[in-house]
């Protein structure tokens, strides 16, 4: 269009605007639509897409699935193990029921729906090992329930007092590890050496040492370890590392973590089983490889059903929340372990005998990459603050609810100061109050998220993602990425070496905040200074 031409149209504009004030309400209100227009047309001119080398989401492989059937194993069907052996596709007859129940009372309840959709992934709960025998029951009720992808089971489980008689069963091909870390190592290790592949949940282990031993186990015996890190799965991280990669935010220097919660849930106080007792729970085994000892008995109970909240059986917001935030910064950017690590906080709010911090912050060093990443976490404020990767010409805000009204997207915003973009801030096509790039996945409700706890791991990209439109359990996702590669002979997303990486992370995170000084990471002895 010629300067002239553009001068009458603004001219003919002015004057459609001067007549419609004279007419006192309508032109009021149709000068106000006109402004809404133009500052839509704005911000969809700001989305600049043409930025971005689109890539479709990864697809949903179905064919390796119907290639083998597998035989696999539960070993701690608490909460999360509940919830992976339902990623596999067997869920409890009450778990079912209720789903179902929910989703005819609320249409935006969709676990139900989103559990039979999942892609049956041709495989038998054939082992189940828990310490309270109520778990280990209904691990067993699941393995028999025919409301499932797939229909009926093909058989049933078995249910072991002790992991290693599982072990010895030579037709289990793969187990599922979800106890409290400090059995970990041990079975990892085992499994492996048994010829079993393993999906362990993270955190991957207690201590630095054992995860050294775990890597090492896995090369040895070229067994396939899935680190729980389901965010492997969600595509708002994939899409984006594309943006990192294409280098749109300029050089980044800095990254901030963060984690709120404000609930006793949140802060791992959770319930106390009413038929927990001397009897129904193997309290001696559980602590067998805790370096401290305690007698049966209330406070026994307390650790047992809490203990994320001791550092006798874990490393509370290290391997709990941190690993998940570095995970996903590790997939988006892959920086790996960092050269110093430093944390600190304590235990403020929560005086309940936990000796993990309630409080906590942690600054990971990269010196070969000119980069900090700083973490910082409290259980006693829902104050949501969102994680950032600020580069000099834009910052990518992860996860939060997006304009749209979806969460666990991000939203690219330039910086007024960048090189990048300085002659298109210039010329006003980018206006850097509004984003760049505005990425939301799927869907614009929450879907059956109601609690404060709940919309924060829905937040994280943590309790579902999308592919080709379709809601999906990322979870079921990253089993089947464990169950695929077992298959083909390949590696899952979360291997032994990113899980390596993010196991040596978070204990050097550990050992700076219990020992308070900082910590070194030597590659080539392996070691921490």
């Amino acid at each position: 269009m010629s300067e002239e031409s553009k001068n009458n149209t603004e001219n003919k504009r002015r004057e459609f605007l001067k007549g419609l004030a004279t007419v006192p309400v309508f032109g009021f209100f149709l000068v106000n639509l006109w402004s809404k227009i133009r500052r839509d047309a704005l911000k969809r001119k700001n989305l600049l897409t043409d930025l971005v080398q689109e890539k479709s989401p990864p697809a949903i492989i179905s064919g390796l699935s119907s290639s083998k059937h597998l035989n696999i194993g539960i070993i701690g069907y608490g909460g999360r193990g509940s919830h992976l052996v339902r990623s596999a596709g067997f869920a409890t007859k009450g778990w079912t029921d209720w789903a179902y129940k929910q989703s005819k009372e609320n249409k935006l309840h969709k676990a139900y729906a989103t559990f039979m959709s999942q892609e049956d992934l041709n495989c038998s709960l054939v082992g189940v090992c828990d310490l309270f025998d109520i778990n280990a029951e209904l691990a067993i009720d699941a393995s028999k329930n025919d409301v499932r992808p797939g229909g009926k089971p093909k058989s049933s489980a078995i249910r072991y007092r002790h992991y290693t008689e599982m072990l010895a069963r030579d037709d289990i091909d793969a187990v599922i590890v979800a106890t409290p870390d400090h059995w970990h190592s041990r079975i990892t290790i085992d499994a492996a050496k048994a010829g079993k592949h393993v999906y362990c949940e993270k955190g991957l282990t207690r201590t630095f040492q054992e995860a050294v031993d775990v890597y090492d186990t896995m090369k040895e015996t070229g067994m396939i370890l899935q680190l729980g890190h389901q965010n492997r799965q969600v595509e708002a991280n994939d899409k984006a590392k594309q943006i990192i990669d294409q280098g749109l935010l300029g050089p980044v220097n800095l990254v901030e973590l963060t984690t709120n919660r404000n609930s006793p849930w949140g802060a791992w106080v959770w319930t106390i089983h009413e038929k927990a007792n001397r009897k129904t729970l193997d309290w001696d085994t559980f602590q067998e490889p805790s370096p401290n000892k305690i007698p049966f008995g209330e406070e026994a109970l307390k650790r047992f059903f809490r203990w994320r909240c001791w550092y006798d059986y874990g490393t509370g917001l290290s391997g709990d929340l941190f690993s998940h935030d570095y995970d996903a910064l590790n997939q988006i950017m892959g920086m790996g372990i960092p050269k110093y690590a430093s944390s600190s906080g304590g235990i403020y709010f929560y005086k309940d005998g936990r000796d993990v911090p309630d409080v906590w912050h942690v600054t990971l060093e990269y010196p070969d990459m000119d980069m900090t990443v700083l973490y910082s976490a409290t259980l006693s404020s829902n104050n949501s603050r969102g994680n950032r990767i600020m580069g000099h010409d834009a910052t990518m805000v992860l996860g939060g609810q997006s304009n749209a009204g979806s969460v666990g997207g991000f939203r690219v915003i330039a910086d007024r100061e960048s090189t990048k973009y300085r002659e298109k801030i210039e010329q006003g096509i980018i206006n850097t109050k509004y984003p760049i790039y505005n990425y939301s996945p799927g869907s614009k409700q929450i879907d059956g998220v109601t609690s404060a706890t709940s919309q924060y791991f829905a937040n994280k990209g943590l309790l579902y993602s999308y592919r080709d439109g379709k809601r999906v359990d990322p979870s079921h996702l990253h089993v089947k990425d464990w169950l695929d590669a077992i298959r083909s002979g390949g590696q899952p997303k979360c291997n032994s070496e990113v899980a390596f990486e993010e196991a040596v992370t978070c204990a050097m995170a550990t050992e700076s905040y219990l020992t308070g000084r900082r910590v070194e990471w030597d590659p080539i002895n392996r070691r921490l200074i």
